[in-house]
């Protein structure tokens, strides 16, 4: 199990169609193709005997490994140090476009900085999970990997210009190529889906335009950032976070380009999360309008449109997740032939959670629309006619049990946090219709959220305790109360907000870090335990700049950075001892980065 690198050694690439994860020793250990949810064709990260890797790295040296992204973009650097040289590795995705493609293409370069390194570079897919076999084809320029389902093509680049041509060799179903790299020498692979031609010679030139178009492409689109506060470096890399983990072709954000890294190493809590969360994706598009990125609101949009326009006649009016083509099957199944990350099975692809009701949604969904057309983004008749449909269909359902926003697989429950962002949702179409004309029955749209701040003031606080609780029949805590301070529900300053905040902090808080609420206290029907939850802590940070305690958020938020990765990426959780659990990167952790920051900025140059 040693073999395995922590979770957060590791740096995100992709093309915004899909992605992959380099750890810092080179190594190519998730990668799925062609789309974020499509099967792994390295999935070493789930079992490093049987998923497949695509390393590259010195051969025959000790030496230490660094990484970093080249500023302004997410073109990730590894650099290797040893006595003899020191050598990088630079790996990037040239942007695939905005129309689905099988054909992508992972570019993968060692230069020599200084002395002289020898490097290995081995490639070993594993199709499908690891269940599909494959054939190796062999050519003069490169090898073609083909199997059912999907064909790679190696091409090797530039070894020709090097001083000491490359050797290779081939078995085992993979390719291994050796070569020795002296100062200023340049040399690698690119590694393509999807072709239907044989590998061919690719010259340096030709990397290097590839290069030019995907550092440009990007440091035009960060360009276009607004914000100017005190952790620009740090908030410009979520949002590239962000935008790599959204799908351009239909604009949905995916929760994360991982499936199966356990929440706690071990545990049976392994999740897929390569699926688009309307919550999620809905707060992450409130993130990036923040910043002022609004195209991508606005694609978001037409996709979530699509989903309301093909939404059954009955039921809700949106399931909580789908794939990034909007197609709603997620079977949740278990691959029983990998070991999962460090002996943490099962291994699940596919995500059960897809039929669960949970009513929050519709919140952040509301709350997320009233703020893009704030930022000028149109409410066109249609957007604002499947508005109406969809609280329409909450005022009848808001009032009863449901699975909530951490999706428990036990009994359904009142969950305060759920009514709170029905109210959300009221509350925002009523002032969306009130500002700009629009036809709605708002009697009844108020009259639906009256009555949810009656009940959540009537059975959601718990006059014992004096403070909120997670659901109606409980007298425990839930991190998921500390958004009330940003909602507008109640003032973030009052008692009753305050008394939540003070037991939250002796109860949840652990160090600065935030669990989201106790398992073993309030069981979710799961068996096992978790780390403190990385979008809660932010959600602490946020809460303690509302209640005016400055410098305890500035404080715990600049100790929750030192728990990101070298290259500033996180995951969902945080382990007792500093370490990444659960699925990697989180956008829910980057979102609530963002927010985090932006809030705290706020309130700390008017202080």
């Amino acid at each position: 199990m040693d073999s395995y690198p922590a979770v957060e050694d590791h740096g995100l690439i992709g093309d915004l169609q899909t992605a992959a994860l380099v750890s810092t020793d080179g190594t190519v250990d998730w990668f799925c193709a062609p789309r974020f949810d499509s099967p792994s064709v390295f999935g070493g990260l789930l079992d490093r005997r049987k998923g497949g890797y695509f390393k590259i790295s010195p051969e025959g040296v000790e030496y230490d490994s660094k990484q970093l992204y080249l500023p302004g973009t997410p073109i990730l650097i590894t650099r290797f140090l040893s006595a003899d040289g020191v050598g990088e590795l630079m790996d990037f995705m040239p942007v695939a476009g905005e129309r689905p493609t099988d054909c992508h293409r992972l570019i993968r370069m060692v230069r020599i900085v200084r002395g002289t390194m020898r490097f290995r570079s081995e490639c070993r897919p594993r199709f499908n999970y690891g269940r599909d076999p494959h054939e190796l084809d062999t050519y003069p320029d490169g090898e073609v990997f083909r199997s059912p389902g999907l064909t790679l093509t190696l091409n090797h680049v530039g070894f020709g210009e090097t001083k000491v041509g490359p050797e290779i060799r081939h078995g085992e179903g993979g390719v291994c190529i050796f070569g020795t790299f002296h100062e200023g020498d340049y040399g690698g692979v690119v590694l393509e889906t999807g072709s239907p031609d044989p590998p061919r010679p690719i010259s340096t030139e030709e990397v290097r335009d590839l290069f030019v178009q995907t550092r440009d492409f990007w440091r035009r689109w960060i360009g276009r950032s607004r914000y100017t506060g005190r952790w620009r470096e740090t908030v410009e890399r979520s949002a590239m976070t962000l935008k790599l983990m959204t799908y351009a072709p239909t604009g949905a954000v995916i929760a994360a380009p991982t499936a199966g890294l356990p929440e706690q190493v071990g545990g049976p809590r392994n999740w897929d999360y390569r699926y688009c969360w309307i919550r999620d994706a809905s707060l992450s598009m409130s993130a990036l309008l923040r910043l002022g990125f609004t195209d991508e609101a606005v694609q978001y949009g037409r996709w979530l449109g699509d989903r309301l326009r093909n939404a059954r006649e009955e039921g809700p009016p949106l399931q909580i997740m789908y794939r990034v083509d909007g197609s709603p099957d997620l079977t949740e199944e278990v691959l029983d032939h990998l070991e999962g990350y460090r002996g943490s099975a099962p291994v699940r692809i596919g995500n059960a959670a897809a039929g669960q009701l949970q009513l929050d949604i519709y919140g952040e969904l509301l709350n997320g629309y009233y703020l893009a057309v704030d930022y000028g983004v149109e409410m066109t008749h249609r957007a604002w006619l499947r508005v109406v449909r969809m609280i329409d269909w909450l005022c009848d359902n808001w009032d009863q049990p449901e699975d909530g926003i951490w999706e428990i697989r036990g009994e359904r429950r009142n969950f305060t946090s759920g009514r709170m962002s029905s109210w959300m949702a009221f509350d925002r179409a009523i002032r969306l219709a009130d500002r700009y004309g629009r036809p709605a029955d708002t009697t009844r749209w108020a009259s639906a959220r009256n009555r949810v701040y009656e009940q959540i003031m009537a059975r959601g606080f718990h006059p014992g305790r004096g403070t909120f609780v997670q659901h109606y029949e409980t007298d425990l805590l839930d991190a998921s109360l500390l958004a009330m301070a940003g909602s507008g529900f109640v003032s973030p300053q009052g008692p009753m907000y305050l008394s939540t905040l003070q037991a939250i902090d002796a109860e949840l808080v652990s160090d600065s870090l935030v669990y989201r609420y106790s398992p073993s206290a309030s069981p979710d029907g799961l068996a096992g335990a978790e780390s403190t939850f990385t979008l809660c802590t932010f959600w602490y940070v946020q809460a303690l700049a509302h209640c005016g305690r400055l410098d305890d958020a500035r404080l715990t938020f600049e100790k929750m950075l030192t728990y990101g990765s070298t290259v500033g990426l996180y995951s969902e959780e945080i382990a007792p001892t500093g370490h990444q659990n659960g699925n990697f990167p989180q956008a829910f952790s980057h979102l609530a980065l963002i927010n985090a920051a932006m809030t705290l900025d706020q309130f700390l140059d008017a202080s």
